[in-house]
């Protein structure tokens, strides 16, 4: 009962998770400003990191433990963490250029 509950609410995450990454993404090829750009898809970096763990999460209680699914959930889990990790990488590079170009102009 509860791991159903669990899935669900997983599958919610995904599913909102899914649309703040479609969203940065697209908001990122419609700014004119490259930094702006480069921030939104970094923001896209991260939400779909996010993403690709959930989706290893929601793998992990669906299927029983196979081979081939612990291979591919694992995979999905360290791509994912990588993701996250270059998405704040390059949001904290982009937000200081930002912060920089802003204090230029002022």
């Amino acid at each position: 009962m509860l791991i159903e509950v669990f899935k669900y609410v997983l599958i919610a995450l995904f599913a909102i998770v899914m649309i703040c990454s479609a969203l940065n993404s697209i908001r990122s090829r419609r700014t004119p400003d490259p930094h702006l750009a480069g921030l939104y898809r970094s923001w896209t970096n991260i939400w779909m990191g996010c993403m690709l763990i959930l989706l290893a999460l929601i793998l992990m209680f669906v299927y029983t433990g196979s081979t081939l699914s612990v291979i591919v959930e694992a995979l999905f889990l360290v791509i994912g963490a990588y993701n996250v990790f270059a998405g704040l990488r390059n949001r904290s590079y982009y937000a200081r250029l930002q912060q920089r170009s802003g204090d230029a102009s002022a």
